[in-house]
């Protein structure tokens, strides 16, 4: 039965409708990946986000009466994730990322990344503020990790790249929806191709990292999202493989490179068992963010050029 056609007449509060819908997702055994990782989280984001309420809404507001039209709204975006297995932030177009509300569609991921987390903790001192002007923000998506880290970077001027044009355009919105295009710039580019003779104090990456193994058994949720972003190779390396051997050229002489490769960590380290990763840990979960200095690099570049050609 269409939940449209269900007998909702006992539903009448904001609070009503959050308990409805994830009820309706536990029953439907949807997957949560994408910001959410539970039914009652899932249901409140989207019954706000219909009615136009912030996400941090006082719960003291949930008692309050729908009416006909957004009782509808609501209905109608829990049974189109329900059918569909879209993730919610593509339903609404919106989500959030450090705090921050992002424009998403279909040509970008969902933000998740612990990023976030490390963004909020200044980069654990990797990182001084008062002297990192110039960040690069390397498959960039929509612009979040590097819009992000303006919070942690108030003197600095972020570059936010991708190889997809629409990306880019994603990016270049939410540029505009935060109002920092004075600081920011989003550039269409095959990795460092369209940045030569360009330096930064800190290059950020969360590259596609998904091995063929897990691409293979994702849930249907992830496959709303563009390849392009999740899939990279048999270990999910190939591009962490090309920023390694890259990057160096790139950063200036106290430059750092932090690269997000998720569950395939452990593959990076049993590729390169010479290379000095440090890794981060995170208390708001996630994995696999490492931190590595130019000097580093350079150190191993045979062993970096010698991997990435390769692979």
């Amino acid at each position: 039965m269409s939940l449209l056609m269900s007998p909702l007449s006992n539903l009448t509060s904001i609070r009503d409708y959050i308990r409805f819908g994830a009820s309706q997702f536990l029953s439907a055994n949807i997957f949560y990946g994408h910001g959410m990782d539970n039914a009652f989280d899932e249901a409140k984001f989207l019954v706000l986000q219909a009615i136009n309420m912030p996400a941090d809404l006082d719960d003291a507001w949930l008692s309050c009466a729908l009416t006909d039209d957004e009782a509808k709204r609501i209905v109608i975006l829990f049974e189109e994730r329900i059918t569909t297995r879209k993730p919610a932030a593509y339903l609404v177009g919106k989500t959030w990322f450090a705090g921050m509300n992002f424009i998403v569609n279909e040509n970008v991921l969902v933000p998740r990344s612990p990023f976030a987390e490390l963004i909020g903790r200044g980069f654990d001192g990797w990182v001084n503020a008062e002297t990192c002007h110039h960040v690069l923000d390397m498959c960039t998506g929509s612009g979040c990790i590097g819009i992000a880290s303006l919070q942690a970077l108030p003197y600095a001027q972020v570059d936010l790249v991708d190889i997809s044009p629409e990306a880019i355009a994603v990016a270049e919105q939410n540029i505009a929806l935060h109002g920092v295009e004075d600081r920011v710039c989003a550039i269409t580019s095959d990795l460092f191709s369209n940045l030569q003779g360009k330096r930064y104090d800190l290059i950020i990456s969360n590259p596609p990292y998904v091995d063929a193994a897990e691409i293979a058994a994702m849930p249907s949720e992830f496959h709303h999202e563009p390849m392009l972003g999740l899939a990279s190779g048999h270990d999910g390396l190939d591009l962490t493989r090309k920023l390694l051997a890259q990057a160096a050229d790139h950063l200036t002489e106290q430059g750092v490179l932090m690269i997000e490769v998720g569950a395939s960590d452990e593959a990076l380290i049993a590729a390169y068992p010479e290379l000095p990763f440090f890794w981060f840990e995170f208390e708001q979960g996630g994995m696999g963010i490492f931190a590595i200095n130019r000097y580093e690099l350079e150190a191993y570049a045979d062993v970096l050029a010698e991997n990435s050609a390769i692979n």
